[in-house]
């Protein structure tokens, strides 16, 4: 499947951020209104192994009924999330993971090609949210950005219904692709602490 190598690429910027994050840095706010940088790895934590096992077409459900019932980010939570996240890109760079339906910790199946572009999505913007409240400046390339914004364009709507997106923001026509994604998915991309 032609997009399963976009996983490992949207995951290794990720990782170089979740790497660099400073423990002073935890209370920071990001661009997720809802999280700062403790409850945003939270997040991440919490829903990581349901994105895993999807790639494998295993119902990994969450680990609590919500994110709030628990941190997470206790111990060695950069090492853990590094892992994670590398595990995910690992499953998603199977060809497999893109095909039939899989489920991402819930009852409902989803075609797997869709739940893919999702976390490829999620990769990408969370990574951006945790760069941006900790002052680091990653960087994706075009043709990742490019299949990005297909994805959130073709789920906009989608996302906005079940909560995974905020109103869009608008984003001029000729803005960089990065810009236009967190456009749709409810980021300014001129956010700053």
């Amino acid at each position: 499947m032609p997009d399963a190598p976009f996983v490992a690429r949207a995951a290794a910027p990720l990782i170089e951020i979740i790497r660099h994050i400073k423990p002073d840095q935890l209370d920071n706010p990001t661009p997720c209104a809802e999280y700062d940088v403790r409850k945003l790895v939270n997040h991440l934590l919490f829903w990581g192994p349901s994105l895993e096992g999807a790639g494998r077409k295993e119902t990994v459900p969450p680990p609590a009924g919500n994110e709030t019932e628990l941190d997470l980010t206790g111990g060695d939570w950069a090492a853990d999330l590094t892992a994670l996240v590398e595990r995910i890109a690992g499953t998603w760079a199977e060809p497999a993971a893109w095909d039939g339906t899989t489920h991402m910790g819930g009852p409902t199946a989803l075609p797997a090609a869709l739940v893919g572009g999702m976390i490829v999505t999620e990769l990408v913007v969370h990574a951006w949210d945790l760069a941006k409240a900790t002052g680091q400046r990653p960087s994706w390339d075009d043709d990742l950005l490019g299949y990005v914004h297909d994805e959130v364009a073709k789920t906009a709507e989608q996302g906005r219904q079940m909560g995974v997106y905020g109103p869009e923001v608008a984003v001029p026509a000729a803005a960089p692709a990065l810009d236009r994604i967190l456009g749709v998915v409810g980021r300014d991309p001129t956010w700053s602490r």
